[in-house]
């Protein structure tokens, strides 16, 4: 009777299967696969070698702390010929003496997560157990049958292997681009997003059922989209947008999602302060590419935030044009959220692709802050009734805003406003390049189009569709808010209020001019420049531009992080008891952060990096921190004080040592703040060659 077989060691070939499985920077200490996809492992006995004729190999791969077979998180599986495409199986590919090498096989519709991979190995009606290992399962991109595939390589590496991005903020009109370090691959992050599961309350109430649902993609950005905020359970972000973060982080300081996930974990599972809508989508698109699902980070310019799912946000206005009382429905200047790629199993076929997720707390779904999936096609197409939350979704790029005028007498009187539309610019980076992609026409068919029409019908938008009818009209008195210069911080500088008479009559009017900081979300601040014409006759067919100048001392002490001003027109005709109302947000520029490698950027080479920046303002700038990070480049964020004062106009001058690195692609991102300037951001591409 042969001996028992005895296991010595297992190889869980780290370097082989990392580079196959595109997950090599995860695979240092430990085993990362994707599903749906063979990985090599290579078995050493003692003693003698397998024989297939008297020894029998079964394999046990079990995941979550209730695994079952009925669940799908525990699997039995033994040695067979050849490894089966679609199921747990294992084959044996060479054999030496007491070394066998295995190829084995994951399902691409396991659930994903933490596997403890173990052995039985029996020689008659004896037998042993061994463990060989553990492994994290991944969603595969790569593999056609699993429900997050995608055909393009250039998309599954922007999607999911990029560590570095950008995120738009600014205005419809000035579009700002901002770096991110996702940093999904960096140390400790996979462990993090893998403890945000385990910590979500879906698993703390039936961890078996939690686990078991992880095989879908559809579930997984459900529960991050909750985790990602804390509102209902032990998430990584507060939300704050009131200005006041002395207690914490401002949202517009952080440049990456590795520090804020770092700080949760270090916090013991307790919340970061604060977020904001980017911030919260920022961290979601770490986690989600962290874990294999395709995913990007999505703007929208003014952006609606409909309670009611009525498509309608009303505005109730004095004379002057002032809003009345608090608004909790407002038109956002900008709002974030992610996109993630995926099938749509649950849904009629023709739904699969882009599913807008969206983890910033706004309103609840099924009794959690959280948002979607919901597929971009549906909010295009107007279906209302498609999971998950289609209506708020479709609101926040489709609803319509009415001004209403209080006059003294309490009455109502609705103002013309062509200059306010939700919904524009939708923006992403684009796929392997530093740019902006459009991608309004997949959340929205042509403006005037019959598709468009027939989206509004099926989803009983009918102010928008009584809208267009009266657009019809023709010859009006008109009114935008243009801007004649580029408006850079500390600057004064000047904006127009542009009206156009296009009617055969004249009309004797009353304007009314009025700039206030605001926030991104809508939130309006003092004044900082305000002019009255008590009697302005427009002529038959004519053009005017009226100014309004806006001084630095004004709004040097108002403005917010987001670096906004509103400018608002009011045209009163009070023959008519017509009100047109013209708005425009104005977007100051930043000062330059310029970046310099100094070294040969070459593999494994120690680099510095030099940081500048020039004082804008005419007055001296106090408490100067540069904070510097990027994947791969430093370990950490790094911090470097600047003394006081940096007079007007002086340069500032910091140095940092960056971590000898891989080749290829590396993004240094880096924030620099002092009293009178916030979340001023700079980034450079740092090319690492061979040695």
């Amino acid at each position: 009777m042969a001996e028992d077989l005895i296991l010595e060691r297992c190889d869980l070939q780290l370097e082989v299967n990392g580079r196959d499985h595109r997950t090599g920077d995860l695979c240092r200490d430990r085993l990362v696969l994707r599903r749906g996809q063979p990985f090599w492992l290579t078995l050493h006995f003692e003693g003698r070698g397998y024989e297939a004729s008297v020894d029998t190999l079964t394999f046990s791969a079990v995941t979550g702390p209730a695994p079952s077979e009925e669940a799908g998180t525990k699997a039995r599986f033994s040695l067979s010929d050849a490894v089966e495409g679609c199921a747990w199986s294992a084959s044996a590919v060479d054999q030496q003496d007491g070394v066998l090498s295995l190829l084995l096989n994951t399902p691409a519709d396991a659930p994903i997560g933490l596997y403890r991979l173990s052995l039985e190995a029996s020689t008659g009606y004896q037998g042993s157990s061994f463990v060989l290992g553990h492994f994290t399962l991944l969603f595969n991109a790569w593999c056609p049958a699993d429900a997050v595939y995608v055909d393009s390589d250039q998309e599954r590496q922007e999607y999911v292997l990029t560590q570095q991005g950008f995120i738009y903020q600014g205005s419809a009109k000035f579009i700002k681009s901002i770096p991110w370090n996702f940093g999904q691959f960096e140390d400790g992050i996979l462990d993090i997003c893998l403890m945000l599961l385990d910590v979500n309350p879906k698993f703390l109430k039936d961890s078996g059922h939690d686990c078991s649902r992880r095989s879908s993609p559809i579930y997984v950005g459900r529960v991050v989209s909750g985790m990602v905020n804390c509102n209902d359970d032990q998430g990584v972000l507060l939300g704050r947008w009131d200005n006041n973060y002395g207690d914490g982080i401002s949202p517009m300081s952080w440049i990456g999602s590795v520090d804020i996930l770092r700080r949760w974990k270090d916090y013991g599972c307790q919340r970061v302060k604060y977020g904001q809508c980017w911030v919260f989508a920022a961290v979601a698109c770490t986690v989600l590419r962290c874990l294999g699902v395709p995913t990007r980070v999505v703007t929208n310019y003014n952006s609606a935030h409909d309670q009611n799912s009525n498509l309608l946000i009303e505005y109730f206005r004095n004379e002057s044009g002032e809003i009345e009382g608090n608004k909790s429905e407002m038109i956002w200047n900008f709002h974030c959220w992610v996109e993630s790629w995926m099938t749509r199993p649950d849904l009629e076929p023709g739904y699969e692709g882009w599913q807008a997720l969206d983890p910033t707390p706004q309103e609840k779904s099924e009794g959690t802050y959280c948002c979607g999936p919901v597929p971009v096609r549906a909010i295009r197409e107007g279906n209302l009734g498609t999971k998950y939350d289609a209506p708020f979704v479709f609101a926040e790029v489709n609803a319509d805003v009415v001004d209403w005028i209080r006059q003294e007498d309490g009455s109502l009187h609705k103002s013309v406003n062509h200059s306010l539309v939700v919904g524009l610019k939708i923006s992403t980076k684009s796929v392997g390049r530093d740019e902006r992609e459009d991608i309004t026409h997949t959340y929205k068919y042509p403006e005037g189009s019959e598709e468009e029409r027939e989206a509004f019908t099926r989803a009983n938008h009918l102010n928008k569709l009584a809208e267009k009818e009266e657009a019809k009209e023709e010859g009006r008195v008109d009114m935008r808010i243009r801007v004649g210069q580029s408006m850079n911080m500390g600057s004064d500088f000047e904006v127009f209020a542009h009206i156009t008479n296009s009617t055969a009559e004249s009309h004797n009017c009353r304007l009314l001019l009025c700039a206030r900081t605001v926030s991104y979300n809508g939130v309006l601040g003092p004044e900082c420049g305000t002019q009255e014409l008590p009697d302005l006759t427009l002529e038959p067919f004519s053009e005017r531009g009226i100014p309004l100048r806006i001084l630095y001392e004004k709004y040097s002490d108002c403005l917010t992080e987001s670096n906004l001003i509103k400018v608002r027109g009011l045209l009163i005709e009070p023959a008519a008891n017509s009100y047109v109302l013209a708005e425009r947000d104005l977007y100051l520029e930043n000062p330059e952060v310029k970046i310099r490698v100094l070294g040969e950027p070459k593999q494994n080479r120690k680099l510095v990096a030099e940081v500048t920046l020039k004082n804008p303002l005419p007055v001296p700038l106090l408490g100067c921190i540069f904070t510097v990070e990027g994947a791969g480049l430093t370990k950490e964020q790094k911090t470097v004080e600047v003394p006081d004062p940096v007079e007007a106009g002086e340069q500032v001058k910091v140095r940092v040592d960056l971590l000898p690195t891989d080749v290829g692609l590396h993004k240094l991102v880096v924030n620099f703040e002092c009293d009178r300037l916030k979340a001023v951001k700079g980034y450079r591409n740092v090319i690492i060659g061979p040695s």
